[in-house]
Formats: C-alpha cells, structure tokens, sequence
C-alpha cells in the first residue's frame, strides 16, 4: 500500500498523458479529454456582437485571475489540448503585465487606450483598454495578517498537490517580513487550526507546521472557510493587508459543498475587509468553476499552480498583487453610434454586469493589486476611421481601500486606429493572447486565425518581459505547433 500511495501521482501523469490523441498541437481538432477524470469547469459561452445603435453602452466587472491559462499550460506539457469549457480569454490576457503608465496625482489607477485593425477580421478594429495599479515599493506596503487554507483531505495526497502547495506557502512566508503574521488552518473531514497566527520572525516554527502537513480522509471545505475567517477576523490589522490564501483542487464533499453554497458562504464574509486568494492545484477531480467562484465572489482572484514557476510568479515576482490597491473596480464604455456599428467584449462573459451597477457603490466587482495591470479587448465595427475622432467614452469606478464610496475617471477613445503591424507592443502582444484563446475555444468568432497568425503577432512584442513569461508564451506556442 505504501508503494502504491508513492506511485499514485505518477501513475495518474502517465494515464492523462496516455490519453493524447494523434497531435498534440492540432487545434483544428476537437480535445482529447476524458471525463471520467471528474474535473469541472462552467461553460460560459462567448460574448456576441452587439448593435450600437440598440445597446451603445457595455458595463462588466474586472478579472485579474490567471488561473485559465495555467491549466491550460498544464494540459499543453501533457501533450493535450484543454477543455474548451476550460477557456477564459480574459485570463489568458490578464496573466501577463502590460506596460501601462502610473497612475498621476492621488489616483490609484491609471487608463490607457488604444484602436489597431483586427488581424483575424480586416473588417473590424480592434479596441484595447489597459489599467494599472499603482505602484509601492516592497518596503513600503503595509504589514500583513495572511491565513493559510489548505486542504489535507485524501485527494490532496499527491506531490502535485498539497506537495506543491507545501513548497508555495515555504516561499511566501521566506517573502515576508518579520512584522507579518502567518496561521495555518487545514480541513479534512473537520477544520483546525494548525498554527496559530504567529510572527514571522518565528520562520522555523511556521516552515515546521507546514512541511509537517500530510493528507487523509473527506473534506469539510465549509467548515475550514468559517475557521479561517474567524482566524483571520480575531487577527484583523487596521489599514493592513489581511488575507486568506485557500489552497485545494475544490474537490468538497462534507457539510456544504455545492458552488452555490461555498459561494453564499464567502459572500457572507467578503464585506469584513479580509481578501481571498484562490490556489488551484492538480487533476483528475479539479473543480475549477468552484474554485474560480469563490475567488470571484470573495474579493479575491484565482490561480493555478501547475509548476514551481508559477509559485515564483505568485510568491515572489508578482507578490504585490496580494496587496490589493483598488477595489468593486468596475468599466463601463460608451460607444458612439455615429462612429461604431457593433462591438464584442472578447472575454469577461461570467463578469457582465448591469448598466445600473455601475453607479452603485454596494455593488461587489473585482479587485486590482499593488502594480498589476488589467486588460480587456473589444472587437469593433467601426462606421469610419476619421482622425481623431470620439469612438467611444472609457468609465472607470473604484474603490480606495478602506473606503466604501468609488471614484470616477473618464477618458475619450479617441486615437486614430492603426494598422495592426503599426500598433503598439502592448496591442500586438494582447492580441496574440486573445486569438489563441479563441483558438483554443474554438470560437465561432477566430475568423482568420491561425496558429502561426498568433506566432507572428507575438513573435516582435516582448521588448517589455519583465520575467520572461512573454518569452515562455512563445515557446508554448512551439510545442502546440509540435
């Protein structure tokens, strides 16, 4: 039996890789995927083309999730395409940082847009809309009271999963600094709490609970979310960053268990000033939708954790993003009738939001880290290209922590639209992501495109690649066309 809880995590690599099918990079093709393996995901469908003239404004909430693209790159190394349902262009996009202006003045975020032609469409353009947290040097962000919620159940019984999870947590708490402070909760078929929050100045003590870690038995998801934000709760620092990092592959079954129940569970607590960052990890029985609602509903985000890469990229590169610098951060575009036919949001579908809602500051909608840049893209008929004309208005709502009424900032879309070739990096490489998303969601709106469309318009727009992740992109591309 040893033996055999040893093998477990190999032998399910061999059979998922075993079910490959013919080429592995043949995106014409329909995925190899086999259900059996009991992973969910939510299919959101796609965002139609919408008449100006019958609907001129659009209104949806932000995403900063990049967890879609990670599983997607799980799938690729596994030599198979993912899920199509898996799909969510917006976090393709958004995995990657674009280089958007800082923010002026007392504001926390800054816009930036811009109009090119439409590579897979040479009758449309496309509009690209960028924003941009504000930046604060690491030494400078305030202090920290983090609750690790990590899942011990037998599912999790597998390097690729609580294994993994152990070596993330190891690195965060390596990240912090000596005023932070660190609990452990776990849940298996019941909630407990590990370690109590302690300092950071304590590493030892903390590194030894969660390398302690092992795996057995059913999983209270629900009762382990209760625990850890009354932990959280009892150890709220005023004007400091107070989060929850779950961690688990969502695969729940005692007490309250179903994603409408998880997800009116964190509703219930999001209002206390506590975030909720989602980590996703392994296969087979992956509850993805689960795992992406309850970051959406609890004023968090959601990744997955495929490889030690990514833990660098959470943990270590990226790490500012666990502060969050705007929150309920809400866009809202006004296009012109008299210069736009039609446009479709690319992406976004499951955060659409009523025209209404975007007034109204009860409202729950995304959230944006310390420098971190969001991205959305609008696939536009335009009536004509005169220079400098208004094409449409960009609204955008947020919310500074700490404070429950939004501020406003408005800017015309207005630039001359471009050919794509003459574009800007940010735009080239924004829409390289995207059509390999709808590439691989098999969208009914690809159009024209191609893989190699999507190699070409990547292949010069990584001039700014802070940590090479626009160069991994590339070098996915290479094993799909392999």
């Amino acid at each position: 039996m040893k033996i055999l809880r040893f093998l477990k995590p190999f032998i399910f690599l061999f059979i998922v890789s075993a079910c490959a099918q013919g080429d592995p990079g043949g995106l014409d093709e329909s995925y190899s995927y086999d259900q059996s393996y009991n992973e969910k995901y939510k299919d959101y469908g796609e965002n139609p083309f919408v008449n100006v003239i019958e609907q001129p404004i659009s209104t949806f909430s932000v995403d900063a999730d990049g967890g879609s693209y990670t599983n997607m790159r799980r799938y690729i190394n596994l030599g198979q395409n993912p899920p199509k349902e898996s799909v969510r262009v917006e976090e393709y996009i958004n995995y990657f940082t674009f280089d958007y202006p800082e923010p002026d003045g007392e504001e926390y975020i800054s816009l930036n847009t811009e109009l090119s032609a439409c590579p897979w469409n040479l009758e449309h353009h496309l509009m690209r809309i960028g924003i941009k947290g504000k930046s604060i040097p690491d030494k400078e962000l305030p202090a920290s009271n983090y609750v690790f919620l990590i899942d011990v159940s037998g599912s999790m019984n597998s390097p690729d999963k609580l294994g993994i999870l152990k070596t993330g947590f190891n690195t965060l708490v390596d990240q912090l600094g000596d005023l932070d402070k660190v609990a452990v909760v776990t849940y298996a078929g019941y909630a407990a709490v590990a370690l109590p929050s302690t300092s950071c100045d304590q590493r030892e003590k903390i590194h030894a609970v969660i390398n302690g870690l092992g795996a057995g038995g059913s999983t209270a998801g629900a009762a382990g979310i209760i625990t850890a934000y009354e932990i959280a709760q009892q150890n709220y620092i005023p004007e400091g960053n107070n989060r929850i990092i779950l961690g688990s592959d969502g695969d729940y079954n005692v007490g309250p268990s179903s994603t409408e129940d998880l997800v009116k569970l964190i509703e219930e607590k999001r209002d206390n000033g506590i975030y909720l960052t989602v980590l996703g990890v392994g296969g087979g029985n992956l509850n993805d939708h689960m795992m992406e609602q309850l970051a959406n509903n609890g004023n968090g985000t959601y990744e997955y954790i495929d490889n030690v890469s990514q833990i660098e990229k959470v943990f270590i590169h990226e790490k500012s993003k666990l502060y969050t610098i705007a929150k309920d951060c809400k866009i809202q575009v006004h296009f012109n009738p008299e210069m736009v036919e039609a446009y479709r949001l690319i992406g976004y579908e499951n955060r659409a939001l009523k025209e209404e809602d975007f007034e109204d500051d009860k409202k729950d909608a995304g959230e944006i880290g310390v420098n971190q840049t969001i991205t959305a893209l609008y696939e536009v008929g335009l009536k004509s290209t005169i220079p400098s004309s208004r094409y449409a208005r960009l609204d955008f709502r947020y919310k500074k922590p700490g404070q429950e009424e939004s501020r406003l900032l408005s800017q015309e879309i207005d630039s001359n639209p471009n050919d794509i070739s003459m574009a800007s990096e940010n735009m080239r490489f924004v829409s390289s992501v995207a059509a390999f998303g709808m590439l691989i969601k098999e969208s009914q709106y690809k159009g024209t495109i191609t893989l190699k469309m999507v190699q070409d318009l990547s292949s010069n727009s990584a001039t700014f690649d802070p940590h090479e992740y626009r160069k991994e992109f590339k070098e996915l591309l290479q094993k799909v066309k392999k």
